[in-house]
């Protein structure tokens, strides 16, 4: 019988994986790219969480991440809203990087 930590560490490991295989994979588009970071964000704070319980119950520091988390995630979104304002699309093949 699976022990339910081995189960749970394991499905946050596949998350993450995934996460990084879309990310190589499907990155025509920022936002495939924004919400495949996002996915693997995920499954290291549930990896995270995971972890910490086992080790005493201090969870401060697994909200501290969501925080930093939340806040990557925002600054993503800001940057999708000014490329498609200034380019038109968020294909990354529409616009220069050395374009000023």
């Amino acid at each position: 019988m699976m022990n339910f930590s081995f189960l749970s560490i394991s499905v946050s490991l596949v998350m993450i994986f995934c996460g990084l295989w879309s990310f190589v994979n499907y990155h025509k588009h920022l936002l495939n790219s924004l919400l495949s970071l996002e996915f693997m964000m995920l499954g290291i704070f549930w990896l995270l969480n995971l972890q910490l319980t086992n080790v005493g119950g201090e969870l401060y520091f697994s909200l501290f991440f969501l925080v930093l988390v939340v806040c990557e995630g925002s600054l993503g979104l800001s940057l999708l809203v000014l490329i498609v304002r200034s380019h038109g699309s968020d294909y990354f093949k529409s616009f220069n990087v050395l374009e000023c």
